[in-house]
This record gives structure tokens, sequence and C-alpha cells, in this order.
């Protein structure tokens, strides 16, 4: 089944060309991008990352960070096989160990970045997780807490500090 037109966000239908050679019909053109107005920060902008010196990273939007490995650990360890995650509900304190993960080269202990309580695990890497390795930084984060003490975040690396410590290390 073919379209044959196109609704473009509170746009009214328009037909699509069709493209000359094949037959088919053109992409429409997207939309402008979407104006926020309002005070404060947009919830759809991403929240930086923050580092520890063990190699984790968290993103806090709303109260709720998510966390997960670098993409430097991700290298060192190679191929994951296997990740072992704390249950939702536990509470965990800064530099607390929640997890391991394992792969064919060695197994790494995952240390939590702040105090909070586990309030989701990412359950496809039971099935897969050499997602981990594949996306540290999007489909592979492990674990998300709440944020107990938001003080905590300034005691972590921001990206740039992140990238001269690994510099450091590697010398």
């Amino acid at each position: 089944m073919a379209l044959r037109a196109v609704r473009v966000l509170g746009a009214k239908w328009a037909p699509l060309p069709a493209l000359p050679a094949l037959g088919r019909p053109r992409a429409a053109p997207l939309p402008p991008p979407l104006r926020v107005r309002g005070l404060g920060t947009s919830a759809l902008l991403l929240a930086a990352r923050k580092y520890t010196d063990k190699h984790e990273w968290i993103s806090v939007e709303n109260g709720i960070g998510t966390v997960g490995i670098s993409n430097f650990a991700q290298e060192a360890l190679g191929d994951v096989v296997y990740c072992s995650l704390p249950e939702v509900g536990t509470k965990l304190n800064k530099q607390d160990e929640f997890g391991a993960l394992e792969s064919v080269k060695a197994a790494s202990e995952l240390y939590s970045p702040l105090t909070g309580e586990v309030t989701e695990i990412n359950t496809a890497l039971a099935d897969n997780p050499g997602l981990v390795n594949k996306s540290c930084y999007n489909d592979g984060w492990l674990i998300k807490m709440t944020v107990d003490s938001p003080s905590e975040l300034d005691e972590l690396m921001s990206e740039d500090a992140y990238e001269k410590y690994i510099k450091s290390i590697e010398d």
C-alpha cells in the first residue's frame, strides 16, 4: 500500500510527488523545529553526563539519574557477556558496589556515582548484555536511581574533565 498524501504536524494533507525513476512517493520535508516556551530548563534537553574515576557515568533528569559505564570502560572490558544488576528498591550510597559486568577478558565491579534508590534496571541486558558495548550511552544504560543528594553531582567530573582524566591514566 503506497502513501498518496502526508500530514505534517498541524498542516493540511498534501499530496506527495512521485519520484520520476522509481514511481515512489518522496519523503515529505521535515517540519520546522518545535519551539518550547517556559521558565527553567526544558525537559526536552538532555542532561549533561557526569563521570566517576571508576568510569561510571550518570545523567540526571527530573531527579532520576540514569547510570552506565563510559566508552573507555566498555572498550577496556571487551565483549560484555553478562551483567549482574541490583533489584529495584535497593538503596545505594555513593561509591557502593551495585553490580558487575563480565566480559570474555575480565570482570569489573560497578559503583554507584550518587546516593539514592534504584528505581529501574535495564532488563534488556539480561538477554543482550552486548548492548553495553554497542550503545553504552543510550541502549546500554545499567540502572536508574533517585538522587538523594544533588550536591554529590558537583563532586563528579564533567565530560571535559573526564577526557583529561583518561589521558592522564593512559600516559
